[in-house]
């Protein structure tokens, strides 16, 4: 069995981190794992009609989120970053909308909380990252771009493109790669030439790391460092985060079809990084034990009130269809909108 493990793993530490701030990474972490959990339930109602599953992932979102700074820093993530957007401030109701196909994108507004809309095209955050990056140099600002993507999505050629351009011109990005082991149904061994996607940093001109992904206090300390040589103007890094996606692809996915989930299992028990995570926290007398069980009853509190804002959230006027289509609507688009209010008429 292939456990995907980065060398010398165990109990981790968080004896540098100031104890707000471990028990702020817990709590992000702890309600992820209880929205996620609500959202997966959802989904199976009916509610959503699709989702995809963060779990095993929060360490690696929530703590290079809170590696940023929301006031002047950018996010830009896939599908899969929810834990990131919980830790990041964004509104999560508006947020979970998208997963009910409510509204592309979300209902949260994108500039005003620095993170993206949910983004389903493999690699596709990463250009976009990119652009912001050396729009934000040009101007004068010293915020930095953060783009998520997984093992699978560093196979495709935007991520190379994107990568070498900001090597060229010394954007201030974090490329930060989940490596959940699985691009879908397909193990690191038979799409990653080489092994690792932080080695390829070297070629293009930039600073590479490869951090243990369920180590939230390893993945802060990365992204942190990272961040900090960006605003310096020392141009971006590639960090690789080890991880695993413990749950299928999506809701729509069947894992037994392409892996033995006898790893799986073996990484929810030994690897699970809430638990990583709480453990270190209370050695490390960052919390008690009934400190930290207040922090999950709060978290279980607050994902149900996520649930159930989503669940109650009114369905946009159908007409909004029309709306951001384009910024001055065009003969065509009239004459649809027109064809759609006769049709919907009484």
């Amino acid at each position: 069995m292939s456990t995907h493990e980065p060398p010398g793993q165990g109990a981790i530490t968080v004896d540098h981190l100031p104890p707000d701030l471990t028990r702020a990474l817990y709590t992000h972490m702890r309600t992820a794992r209880d929205l996620d959990a609500e959202a997966v339930a959802l989904q199976r109602q009916g509610v959503f009609p699709a989702y995809v599953s963060v779990r095993g992932q929060e360490a690696a979102q929530v703590a290079s989120a809170a590696a940023l700074d929301p006031s002047r820093d950018f996010v830009f993530p896939t599908y899969r970053e929810m834990a990131a957007a919980l830790a990041y401030g964004v509104e999560m109701v508006a947020y979970m909308a998208t997963h009910r196909a409510l509204w592309h994108g979300g209902l949260y507004d994108v500039m005003e909380s620095r993170f993206g809309a949910i983004n389903a095209v493999v690699g596709g955050p990463v250009p976009h990252a990119v652009g912001w990056a050396v729009g934000e140099r040009m101007r004068g600002g010293d915020g930095v771009a953060l783009a998520y993507f997984g093992d699978g999505a560093s196979s495709e050629g935007d991520v190379h493109e994107a990568m070498n351009f900001a090597g060229v011109y010394g954007a201030p990005v974090v490329f930060f790669c989940q490596n959940n082991r699985w691009a879908l149904s397909v193990p690191n061994e038979r799409q990653v030439a080489g092994g690792s996607v932080a080695a390829r940093a070297r070629g293009y001109g930039m600073a590479g790391a490869t951090v243990d992904g369920n180590d939230a206090a390893a993945v802060h300390g990365a992204v942190t460092e990272a961040v900090a040589r960006a605003r310096r103007g020392e141009g971006p890094t590639l960090i690789e985060a080890l991880t695993y996606r413990v749950e299928p692809h999506s809701t729509s996915d069947d894992t037994g079809r392409y892996r033995d989930e006898a790893e799986a299992d073996h990484w929810r028990t030994h690897r699970d990084p809430v638990a990583l995570l709480r453990a270190a926290m209370l050695g490390a007398g960052h919390a008690t034990a009934e400190e930290a069980d207040a922090i999950d009853a709060a978290a279980a509190a607050r994902a149900e009130e996520i649930r159930d804002g989503v669940s109650a959230a009114p369905e946009p006027d159908g007409s909004e269809l029309f709306t951001h289509v384009f910024r001055e609507t065009t003969q065509e688009l009239t004459r649809q909108r027109r064809i759609w209010e006769e049709e919907v008429q009484p």
